[in-house]
């Protein structure tokens, strides 16, 4: 059956099922969803049960869209909003997205702008026909999602294109029946960094993520084997992204400068991280002088086909496979990936890098699912003697070492990944601070560690439920601490390297680029300053290189001359911030998951730790485990 023909038989049962005086005006693919738009919604809006009939019988997601013809203009529109809502609603932005033919509402207080039982939004959609989007305003607004938007809204035809075609492959009709589910490893197997998997049944071709490694200068050891037969770009169905750091995402642009033009599914914060983290993957190439593999057009485009997505919707991305995204724990917007293939044929949870434990950034990671035959998990921390210290331990340590340092007026570097683990730390320090744990001492906030905690305040349901009502429910914002200096230019950094004892957090996490080298040359020289690791430091990154010992550093200085940086300060690390599980979490999140998993693949850690747990969990839980190898493929049915 064509892809013409598929979309006929779901006209017709739609049309057979919706009133002649709703005036259905078109039915079109949009991505994942049917879009139905009609000249009069308030029909199917006040007899909801009509959507719901058609969405059992044809098992889509279904979205309504009024007539574009019918729209008020955007800025009628924006002035019946301002008019209507209760000014105590703050309204702080109102955009378009006339792809979706959606009005976005930016309030402090949206449940007024929502109202009792929803009547301003059905008035809303009653007079101007947009359907409102309702969002809490950021308490501290983001450059990258307003910059997100504003594109988008500019490639509003470009947007609806890509949408259709999507919305053609996924709901083309299959050639096969799906009898057979293959994965090859095609990077982060058996190691840490450019970790890409290939799913594949006889119909679809599905990549989960597609990172670099940033301890390589070697393409083919930095990058993910996007060059073996297996993988056809042109065949390929759907990418989807489990986090935004960039050992996941951070090659994703490249399939687009060689012609990939499908979808990329994430969560909502991702999106915005992911486009985030590789801009600034391009500027810290060109700062360096080297030749990066994409540019800033291709991240646009992947902006244009990235489709975020909420915890726990069921969304088809093939004609025989379904996507959920599921919290995992690890920083903002990661995902536990589920995915169900054929109709319940083999269902396929990956874990990406995921956290069994609630920290006060975030809550631990799902362990309940509809259906588990094949469970692929990380194991960063999977060697038998990665076991992490009890969290309250692990914050003693902080303290005391950062107490110790500025006792000694010497000054604390932190270098953090700028997602998750910057907010973590600040959240930790923040609070021992307001206790008199610490001396009150200025904490810098490198400007980019600042753009990103916005985008944490702007998606505050996927943070911790403590944290939530902060945000949600006290009007705190433990992100907007007085203790907090934000360093918006380098200029600023004299403060921070001539001023009173202090603490600095900066990028990257493991040395490899970015402000904290300045920070580093300054410090490092001596003895009374502290460097903390609070992150892994993948092998082969400076990073890992001063922890295991390096005590002499070669570095291009502002003049551009190489001078030999002396490290005599203390160097500290402290794993138990991670956004990774240790070795009990580990074991422990396979004992907790439901259903139990007929065989278990270990991805994302050394060898010889993938190895090791792969060994235990077999041994421990009677289930088949393996670690498999770089372009390994394996037969899960």
């Amino acid at each position: 059956m064509s892809v013409n023909n598929v979309k006929k038989k779901i006209r017709d049962a739609i049309l057979q099922h919706v009133p002649k005086e709703a005036e259905i005006t078109r039915i079109e693919f949009e991505g994942p969803r049917i879009a139905i738009y009609t000249k009069r919604p308030e029909i199917l809006f006040e007899q909801s049960y009509i959507v719901t009939d058609i969405v059992n019988l044809i098992r889509k997601r279904i979205t309504l869209r009024c007539d574009p013809s019918i729209r008020m203009g955007e800025e009628e529109t924006k002035q019946f909003i301002l008019k209507n809502v209760n000014p105590e609603a703050e309204i702080t932005q109102i955009l378009f997205d006339p792809s979706l033919g959606e009005v976005i509402i930016e309030a402090k207080k949206p449940g007024l702008v929502i109202s009792k039982n929803g009547s301003m939004l059905q008035e809303i959609i009653k007079t101007t026909k947009w359907r409102p989007r309702v969002l809490r305003a950021p308490p501290i607004p983001s450059k990258i999602i307003a910059h997100i938007r504003h594109y988008l809204h500019s490639e509003v035809k470009e947007r609806e294109r890509i949408l259709r075609a999507v919305g053609e492959r996924v709901f083309r009709s299959t050639f096969y029946k799906t009898q057979e589910v293959l994965i090859t490893p095609l990077g982060g197997f058996q190691q840490v960094g450019r970790s890409a998997l290939l799913v594949r049944t006889k119909e679809s071709s599905v990549l989960i993520d597609c990172g670099i490694n940033p301890g390589s200068t070697n393409p083919e050891e930095a990058f993910p084997r996007l060059d073996v037969n297996e993988f056809d770009l042109e065949s390929l169905d759907a990418v989807i992204i489990s986090h935004a750091h960039l050992d996941h995402c951070g090659l994703l642009p490249m399939l687009f400068k060689y012609g990939y033009d499908g979808p990329v599914y994430c969560s909502e914060p991702t999106q915005s991280l992911m486009a985030l983290l590789q801009l600034d993957y391009l500027d810290v190439m060109s700062r360096e002088g080297k030749i990066p593999p994409y540019d800033q057009k291709d991240v646009r485009e992947t902006v244009l086909h990235t489709i975020p997505l909420k915890y726990g919707v069921v969304t088809d991305i093939a004609p025989d496979i379904r996507l959920t995204l599921h919290n995992a724990g690890h920083i903002l917007g990661s995902s536990i990936i589920h995915l169900h293939i054929g109709d319940g044929l083999h269902n396929i949870v990956y874990t990406g890098d995921f956290k069994f434990m609630r920290t006060m950034l975030l809550e631990a990671s799902v362990t309940s699912f509809p259906r588990v035959e094949t469970l692929i998990m990380e194991s960063t921390y999977g060697g038998p003697e990665d076991f992490m210290p009890p969290r309250v331990e692990v914050e003693r340590r902080l303290v005391e070492v950062v107490n110790e340092t500025l006792s000694k007026d010497g000054k604390v570097l932190i270098p953090v990944l700028a997602v998750g683990r910057a907010q973590e730390i600040m959240l930790v320090l923040n609070e021992y601070m307001q206790r008199g744990v610490i001396p009150e001492t200025p904490i810098y906030i490198e400007g980019m560690i600042n753009e990103v905690t916005a985008i944490h305040t702007a998606y505050p349901e996927y943070l911790s439920k403590e944290i939530q009502n902060k945000i949600l429910y006290e009007d705190v914002n433990p992100f907007q601490s007085d203790y907090f200096v934000t360093v918006k230019h380098s200029s600023a950094r004299e403060e921070a390297f001539n001023g009173s004892p202090s603490i600095i957090l900066a990028t990257s996490g493991m040395l490899e680029g970015g402000p904290v080298l300045e920070y580093f040359r300054q410090l490092a020289p001596e003895d009374k300053n502290t460097i903390i690791f609070v992150s892994y430091q993948i092998e082969g990154t400076l990073g890992r290189r001063v922890l295991n010992g390096l005590r002499e550093v070669s570095m291009v200085n502002s003049e551009g001359k190489v001078e030999v940086i002396k490290v005599k300060c203390r160097v500290e690390s402290i794993e138990g911030f991670s956004g990774h599980s240790d070795r009990n979490q580990l074991l422990n999140y396979v004992k907790r998951i439901t259903p139990k998993p007929q065989q278990v693949f270990v991805c994302h850690g050394e060898k010889s730790k993938c190895l090791s747990l792969s060994s235990s969990i077999g041994r421990m839980f009677k289930i088949r485990c393996e670690a498999p190898e770089i372009l390994e493929t394996k037969k899960l049915r």
